[in-house]
């Protein structure tokens, strides 16, 4: 097997520059088998060729020193490294890197929680904590503060953050919790952000601005450090919590719930982000698509109904919780039922009468911050369990809501796909998170994938929808898409990438970020 090279580094640079860092973390902590090391840092779920995103190696230093180390010898070599925390991001290209031949720098060694603030209630992790590391942490100690974690509980607290996720509790918005980090820059410049930067520093966890800019949002999605370090504020354990679930008969339902959640969301009535999710990702937590359907294309109403009916789901179904003392759950609920009783055919479940259902289990774990894997059943819904993310944001508005899912639902159609979505309403935004499965094993679905996504980036555009995420792939498409004033924000990216990063060494084209010798080349 040829090793993937970067572009413009000969085997020879490669081996000379993978011979100085094993000098570095030693050869144990350095990659290079393809088959035996090197597989799990490949993207499983990728659309397009494996080979299109194969790493050269991967190296997992313990430290910043180490780090540091490092980047001197990828800078004298000019050879790209992709980073990564747990490397759990998947449906949106996991560990890979965005080009062949590039070194992972792999930071799951660097997974030490550095402090836990009780009183006042923010931890200090190191990348490679995972949201199982924190969580078991805090219940090991009799903590009463809770985490808010991603869907798959793997992931790490530092990735998911930086690259911008969203979570369940009301502490769910993951980068309005952070505070204050670390980076280690491209030249081997070590800059802490926020408070932390004062000497003796006793604030670093409390306040998120400091002095001067605030500057913690550029290494977010971004190539212009490594971060080795963040602040997260944790939620205290509430006096109460109640959970409840919704089912909706009509598909037009969801213009409605929408707009009646806003007021309720932005008046924190409803605490945390109320999701609406669509019939097939709930049912994917209990059945597979085989059991109600094996026809080609997208299963028909009438399976979707039968289906809808033995598992006591709506057409959308949706989730949402109340937090605090009983007196103020209970008005808040009151007010909940009136509003969304309105809706004709809408019921309400509760612990009480769904305790059992995987998908009702799944949500309330997570409305309350306990980590879970619950969410990759979905995988089960079709064979092969290749999925990748289409993630839109909208406003809280319902036709907008409707516009995105018909537009999304149509080509989904079309390219022979289910359509399986949920809707998280954030503050004023709301998160549309469309799961296109796939077989993986299959080179001719996974084209049509990869087809349709690439429709919906310019059609979501070119409605006015921009994506907070993307796959590898697509970071290019979308980046273009936000093209206001001639590009202007991606020249501001570029000229910070070319003034932080010269040899564009660091993740090059994350996010459509690419350093001075690679533009244009993408």
């Amino acid at each position: 097997m040829t090793k993937p090279l970067p572009q413009g580094i000969t085997l020879g640079q490669l081996n000379a520059a993978i011979a100085e860092i094993e000098k570095v973390v030693g050869k144990e902590y350095v990659y290079l088998d393809d088959i035996k090391e090197l597989r799990s840092y490949r993207d499983p779920y990728n659309t397009t060729n494996d080979a299109d995103f194969a790493p050269s190696a991967a190296v997992a230093p313990h430290n910043v020193e180490q780090i540091q180390k490092i980047l001197a010898i990828v800078n004298n070599y000019k050879i790209p490294v992709w980073t990564i925390s747990t490397g759990k991001n998947f449906a949106y290209g996991g560990p890979a890197p965005r080009k062949p031949g590039y070194i992972v720098l792999d930071l799951k060694l660097m997974n030490r929680i550095l402090e836990v603030n009780e009183k006042h209630g923010y931890a200090i992790v190191e990348p490679g904590v995972s949201y199982y590391d924190l969580y078991n942490y805090l219940q090991e100690r009799g903590s009463k503060l809770w985490i808010d974690c991603a869907a798959p509980a793997w992931g790490g607290i530092v990735g998911n953050t930086s690259e911008h996720g969203a979570g369940y509790t009301p502490y769910g918005d993951h980068l309005l919790m952070q505070c204050g980090m670390q980076v280690v820059l491209a030249d081997g410049t070590v800059v802490e952000t926020g408070m932390d930067t004062t000497a003796n520093s006793k604030t670093g966890g409390l306040y998120k601005y400091g002095q001067g800019a605030a500057i913690d949002g550029l290494f977010t999605q971004s190539n212009f450090g490594v971060i080795t370090r963040m602040g997260i504020w944790l939620m205290p354990e509430p006096p109460g919590y109640t959970p409840f679930m919704i089912t909706l008969e009509n598909e037009h339902d969801l213009e409605t719930v929408t707009d009646l959640s806003l007021p309720l969301r932005v008046n924190q009535v409803i605490h945390n982000a109320p999701m609406t999710v669509d019939l097939l990702w709930e049912a994917a937590m209990s059945v597979s698509r085989s059991q109600y359907y094996t026809g080609k294309g997208p299963m028909p109403d009438s399976h979707r109904k039968k289906m809808a009916k033995d598992l006591d789901l709506g057409i959308w179904n949706y989730y949402g919780a109340v937090y605090g003392p009983g007196p103020m759950m209970k008005n808040n609920m009151d007010v909940i039922r009136d509003t969304f009783g309105s809706i004709p055919g809408a019921k309400f479940h509760y612990d009480d009468t769904r305790k059992g259902d995987p998908g009702w289990d799944y949500r309330v774990k997570l409305m309350k911050g306990v980590p879970n894997m619950t969410e990759f059943s979905l995988l089960n819904w079709v064979g092969g369990g290749g999925h990748i993310n289409f993630s839109p944001i909208s406003a809280a508005d319902g036709k907008s809501s409707m516009n995105q899912y018909k537009m999304i639902e149509k080509r989904a159609h079309e390219y022979g796909f289910d359509y399986i979505g949920e809707f998280l309403i954030g503050w004023r935004d709301q998160h549309h998170i469309f799961m296109l499965m796939f077989n993986r094993m299959s080179p001719e679905e996974k084209k049509r994938a990869h087809d349709l996504f690439a429709i919906l980036v310019d059609e979501a555009a070119a409605l006015g929808y921009g994506e907070y995420r993307t796959h590898l792939s697509f970071m290019d498409q979308i980046a273009g898409t936000f093209s206001w004033n001639d590009n202007a924000l991606w020249d501001t990216h570029h000229a910070l990438k070319d003034e932080l990063d010269p040899n564009g060494i660091l993740s090059p084209g994350k996010q459509g970020i690419w350093p001075k010798n690679l533009r244009g080349e993408s």
